[in-house]
């Protein structure tokens, strides 16, 4: 059990990534608290991974939302005395659509969620990190950190290029503590992120469709599955990677090297 006793924090944990990564964590031992903007599809991830023998708990709370992070983290340290792990992976797509068509709030919809998000799921966890150490992993994208296909994606290739240069600055700043901190940079994955992509007025932009089409070139076009990324979550959050910190991994396929 390469994660017994440990207890393990996941945002955006309701679906997708993960959903996968919190029920391979408590297969390995972890008590997985899970943090959702909504709280039934929490709840049905800790069901599955209970249903498995493992223990869970689920929180609603909105990532963007001080108050609501900071008492989701309370909550769980009520619960389970300590957080050994933390895997701030909630994220939207947000609106896609060429620069001059984005208004200012969708804008900042995606920023608040996708930075501002990590911003306050590292903040609340770190006082709990630093008594025993512990391993953080952030969900950003080869978008905006080796691809740069997704034209229209500008919000959110400005934020996962952002999540790489904060997860870089504070593994230099807990090294100390003992707390490492890495990024995991997905692409070509199935997951039910697209239901949260506003596309609009893209067939503006002069590019040559197959231009932007993800490639894979590992699986002949085939996507990955969430299930493959957390084996790479899981990797990162335990001791197999003890000497690995402020390093982005990007889990494509190659999708990324065309």
């Amino acid at each position: 059990m390469k994660l017994s006793e440990k207890v393990a924090v996941i945002t955006g944990g309701g679906s997708g990534i993960g959903r996968a990564a919190a029920i391979l964590m408590a297969r390995e031992g972890a008590k997985v608290a899970i943090v959702d903007r909504i709280l039934e599809t929490g709840q049905e991830t800790v069901r599955q991974l209970v249903s498995e023998g493992g223990c869970g708990l689920a929180i609603a709370a909105d990532v963007a939302d001080c108050q609501q992070m900071q008492q989701a983290f309370q909550t769980i340290v009520d619960e389970y005395q300590r957080i050994d792990i933390v895997f701030a992976n909630a994220g939207i797509n947000g609106v896609w659509s060429p620069i001059e068509d984005i208004e200012p709030d969708e804008w900042d919809r995606t920023i608040n969620t996708n930075l501002r998000g990590t911003f306050l799921t590292v903040k609340y966890a770190v006082p709990h990190l630093k008594k025993q150490g512990g391993s953080i992993v952030i969900t950003s994208s080869i978008n905006g950190t080796r691809s740069f296909r997704k034209v229209g994606a500008t919000a959110y290739a400005c934020t996962k290029a952002a999540q790489v240069a904060f997860a870089k600055m504070i593994a230099l700043e807990l090294a100390a503590s003992q707390i490492r901190v890495n990024v995991i940079c997905p692409g070509g994955v199935l997951t039910a992120i697209d239901e949260s992509t506003t596309k609009r007025n893209l067939d503006r932009i002069p590019v040559s469709p197959d231009s932007i089409q993800d490639m894979i070139p590992l699986t002949d076009n085939t996507a990955g599955s969430s299930e493959e990324i957390a084996q790479s979550v899981l990797f990162l959050v335990s001791d197999a990677s003890s000497f690995t910190t402020g390093t982005e991994v990007w889990i494509d396929g190659g999708g990324s090297l065309i």
